[in-house]
């Protein structure tokens, strides 16, 4: 039984990792490699194994650098099952289209710049038919029900409390009469976050598959990120300003949604205009209102006392879909709070609104996410004075401000209550989908709080697990 991470090895996206068992291959996530846009289309194009040889896919939620890339393994000849729960298989059919839609969308653009060098077309990585496609392969399951993925192999979902529908995946394995239990992690969450239930710990597990994101990091309180993202709000709209926020469409704009939905009730900020400017997290939002299954107890309460008993609209939220209402919110010198994709402000409407209003001292520009190197976001938070945004430089005046307690991944010493959960059958931990000073860093701090073996497998590097 083995182990070889194809993508989120030694870094934080594209997360691919091959279990061998059996004769059998099981695929944990298929993600897209995100990073300088010159690198990621023959990364993303060119799959490091076989697609034809995968028996099954474990998915462990709908974030693109998790499951983008499943189309074109069903278009390279995967014929297997993508097991996932139902919310993040609903999640994955809405993304995957939108991912086409930008996938053809660029090339035909690029196109045109190619044949006037007398270049010849290159072809998007997948198409809209190649996602509807993989949607056919999904097959859905309830949390904490166990179901066989191949023979001797059981797997069952847990909720990992990161996004709707995230799952940490046990997996039981009959190896030639030997039992052992294989937990993958996928993205763990974090305690007392909004909308969704608290991540489920391992227990009883022989190898542990955890990422390492925030290895390196403690995450201030939720409770003071909320009162942060009130500073930053309130100091913005008195100085007549508007709030641009890059925000992913799933997770982050709905946590932002609620909590500012809760200052307005609580009459802690100025009543102003709130726009979300993304059709992606528009139909993202409208999945969260069906599947209630995945929701903590708070937002129950949030939603009876509510008047008009929703927690993702409310009298001064509009959601924006078409083109001639985002160019609309521009054309505003109003203070306004405008929450946009994507979130590392590499692609969607949100180039828009940075383009419009990075130029304006009196505007905030508000980074809750962690964003990958060379994206435009990060460059921004490296404090560039200028930006590059369509091709033209833009001088960065408007004020850049990070919070970082809207994360939804564990932070350092969560992580390590994660493993420690595991339990004394804990034989190996392998890191994954995180930088390297991150993963030393909490490498470091499970020797001191007396885990068993731990490595850091580089891209492609094959890792035996242990058997009892």
């Amino acid at each position: 039984m083995n182990l070889v991470s194809f993508g989120a090895a030694q870094t934080v996206t594209g997360s691919r990792h091959m279990l061998s068992i059996n004769g059998y291959r099981l695929l944990l996530d298929c993600g897209f490699y995100q990073g300088r846009r010159k690198d990621t289309y023959e990364q993303n194009l060119n799959f490091p194994f076989n697609p034809k040889t995968v028996d099954a896919v474990l998915l462990s939620h709908a974030h693109i650098d998790h499951s983008a890339n499943l189309p074109n393994l069903v278009k390279q000849g995967f014929e297997g099952r993508i097991h996932t729960t139902a919310a993040t298989a609903h999640l994955a059919d809405i993304m995957l289209r939108d991912t086409a839609h930008i996938l053809e969308y660029d090339v035909e653009y690029l196109n045109k710049k190619r044949k006037k060098r007398g270049e010849p077309p290159v072809e998007p990585i997948y198409t809209m038919e190649d996602a509807e496609r993989a949607g056919w392969h999904f097959s859905s399951h309830a949390y904490n029900a166990p179901f066989e993925v191949v023979p001797g192999v059981t797997a069952e979902l847990v909720d990992a409390g990161h996004i709707l529908g995230s799952a940490g995946i046990v997996l039981d394995i009959d190896d030639k009469g030997k039992h052992s239990r294989v937990m993958f992690s996928g993205d763990i969450g974090r305690r007392d976050m909004p909308i969704l239930r608290d991540p489920v710990l391992p227990k009883d597990v022989d190898t542990l598959i955890m990422e390492c994101t925030y290895g390196d990091r403690l995450h201030e309180d939720p409770e003071q990120a909320y009162e942060a993202l009130r500073t930053v709000l309130n100091r913005t709209i008195q100085s007549g300003g508007k709030i641009i926020i890059p925000a992913f469409a799933v997770g982050r704009t709905q946590t932002l949604v609620y909590y500012i939905h809760q200052m307005f009730l609580r009459e802690e900020i100025p009543e102003v205009p709130v726009y979300v400017d993304s059709p992606l997290a528009i139909n993202v939002t409208d999945i969260f209102r069906q599947h209630t299954e995945c929701y903590d107890q708070e937002i129950f309460d949030f939603m009876r006392k509510e008047v008009h008993g929703g927690a993702f609209g409310f009298h001064l939220l509009s959601y924006t879909r078409t083109v001639e209402e985002s160019k609309a919110i521009n054309k505003s010198d109003e203070p306004a709070i405008i929450i946009s994709a994507s979130g590392m402000a590499e692609a969607g409407r949100i180039l828009h609104h940075l383009k419009n209003n990075i130029e304006e001292e009196r505007n905030t520009i508000l980074i809750t996410s962690w964003v990958a190197p060379h994206t435009l976001a990060r460059r921004l938070l490296e404090g560039n004075k200028t930006v590059r945004i369509f091709g033209e430089e833009y001088p960065v005046r408007a004020d850049v401000v990070e919070i970082n307690g809207f994360s939804a991944h564990a932070d350092q010493a969560f992580l390590i209550e994660y493993a420690k959960a595991a339990g004394d059958r804990l034989k190996k931990i392998v890191l994954v989908h995180g930088e390297e000073d991150a993963a030393k860093a909490l490498m470091d701090k499970m020797k001191e709080a007396g885990l068993p073996e731990v490595i850091y497998p580089g891209q492609g590097e094959r890792v035996e697990l242990p058997l009892p």
